[in-house]
């Protein structure tokens, strides 16, 4: 099912054709835009910016406001993908009213075209209401990163029939609530299967195994950039280990004078200064004339 623009009735129309979601995390624009343009149905500015942009060790720190700032850039590279924007820890859990306000500004200013926030039963009244106002929602359940404390750390949950049975339960309480899909992080690939099957709407899986409706990694951790490696990860390349090699060169090529040579140089012949006035004037003239096109003020430079 091909389509121009991925949007959230499209996602839960996929499910129901049997077509699998592709999702990954963005942060900036560039990486945005390499996702957008191969094919990547699903754009998420994760909170995960906490640890993997910001250095931190949980995403507990990020705030509303870095969260819209990195979503405002994502949103200008999407063409096609869907772009959703996290909700942080603290942005919706005090009220409903709250996180319908801070939604909105996820949308209004980040210019995402959906939110994902975390938790089941208990933000289940927070759901309808950013749904009623117009908003799409992602759920996210299982492993959620912003309970970390709660868990005693990044653990596998629903190891439990128990837990199991909570967590279709929650999951059917987000879907009753108007969620156009749900994340499935860090759960047995049975429990995932499970869910799965309960659901009219997506599943979208990190750590939950093949049974899931669609997939979601860190972007930095499938390419390599880190040394990080965690169970559910596969590694498409090792980008960190190409940047690293590159950055290696061209700094032993400052050193010995081998970078710049003529060629990545501007090789002009300076000219006196009644000569140099007149090719200014002309050029002034030639760059009113392009009315301001950006390629061709940087002709001289590229």
């Amino acid at each position: 099912m091909t389509v121009k623009k991925v949007t959230a009735p499209w996602c839960i129309q996929a499910k129901a054709e049997g077509q699998k979601i592709t999702m990954l995390t963005a942060y900036n624009y560039l990486m945005a835009k390499i996702l957008d343009e191969s094919g990547i149905d699903i754009l998420l500015v994760g909170d995960s910016l906490g640890m993997v942009i910001q250095g931190g060790t949980d995403t507990l720190s990020v705030t509303l406001d870095e969260m819209i700032y990195h979503t405002k850039i994502v949103a200008k590279a999407a063409k096609r993908s869907l772009v959703i924007g996290d909700m942080p820890f603290m942005s919706f859990q005090l009220s409903p009213e709250d996180a319908l306000i801070n939604a909105g500004r996820l949308i209004k200013e980040g210019r995402a075209h959906a939110i994902k926030l975390e938790g089941g039963k208990a933000v289940t009244e927070h759901v309808r209401k950013i749904v009623n106002a117009g908003i799409p929602v992602m759920g996210h359940i299982g492993l959620t990163p912003q309970s970390v404390n709660e868990f005693g750390g990044f653990k596998v949950q629903a190891k439990t029939e128990a837990a199991v049975e909570k967590l279709i339960s929650d999951a059917i309480a987000l879907e009753d609530a108007g969620a156009f899909a749900v994340v499935l992080e860090g759960i047995p690939t049975e429990a995932a299967r499970r869910v799965t099957q309960h659901l009219k709407i997506p599943t979208i899986g990190i750590g939950a195994g093949q049974y899931c409706d669609g997939q979601v990694l860190v972007t930095y951790d499938m390419l390599g950039f880190t040394d990080f490696h965690a169970r559910f990860v596969k590694r498409y390349a090792l980008i960190g280990q190409i940047i690293s090699d590159g950055v290696k060169k061209y700094a032993d090529e400052v050193k010995s004078g081998e970078f710049p040579t003529s060629e990545f140089a501007y090789n002009i012949e300076i000219q006196d200064e009644a000569n140099e006035e007149t090719e200014y004037v002309e050029r002034e003239e030639q760059e009113s004339e392009s009315s301001g096109n950006y390629s061709e003020a940087f002709d001289d430079l590229f």
